[in-house]
């Protein structure tokens, strides 16, 4: 059961950094799709990130997953609005569910532990920096939420390593090379851009 949940989540989540990245280099009609179904497949992946993380009481990371969801919601409602439609009610969700989440995860893993005694513990902060952040500025379209996902996939593939979620570490390494290209073809687009 363990193998195919970690299928699972892999699979969602490295289909996802290949639809982001790969519409940075497309036209604009098919970049739309692209991000779509990045942003669809990302929150298909979340229950099986969420079933592996609380078993491994990862709460951190667990709860940012969960937490983040609205956060994702919202990337997908900017993308099929064409970031022209602005939705204040569901900004206003996401970035409460963010914040509300991180409390209880970090709070959750302080109470159980004591305190940040644990690499693990060191290795969920980085994924909740790189996901909240990377999330967040992807969803606005912001190339500097590329490099926030570098984070996330270097920590997220440390803590799966150590954790023997052999399939997850790989899928991480994986993801990192084209969450790389996509910070590259949206940085290369965006200067050309400004020099014409």
């Amino acid at each position: 059961m363990d193998l195919l949940v970690q299928i699972w989540a892999g699979s969602f989540y490295l289909l996802n950094k290949v639809f982001f990245s790969t519409a940075e280099r497309a036209e604009p009609a098919l970049k739309r799709k692209l991000k779509a179904m990045g942003w669809i497949v990302y929150i298909l992946g979340v229950p099986a990130w969420a079933i592996i993380l609380i078993g491994n009481h990862n709460w951190i990371a667990a709860s940012i997953e969960i937490g983040g969801v609205p956060a994702m919601l919202l990337g997908l409602y900017n993308v099929v609005n064409n970031h022209q439609k602005k939705n204040k009610p569901h900004e206003f969700t996401a970035r409460f569910s963010t914040y509300a989440f991180i409390v209880f995860g970090m709070s959750y893993s302080l109470f159980e532990y004591g305190g940040i005694n644990t690499l693990n513990q060191i290795l969920e902060i980085g994924v909740m920096i790189g996901f909240l952040l990377g999330s967040y500025l992807l969803a606005k379209s912001n190339v500097y939420g590329w490099p926030f996902f570098m984070l996330m996939n270097v920590s997220a593939g440390m803590l799966m390593y150590i954790q023997d979620k052999p399939i997850l570490a790989i899928q991480q390494a994986l993801s990192l090379g084209f969450v790389i290209y996509g910070f590259f073809s949206m940085y290369q687009k965006r200067k050309l851009t400004v020099i014409n």
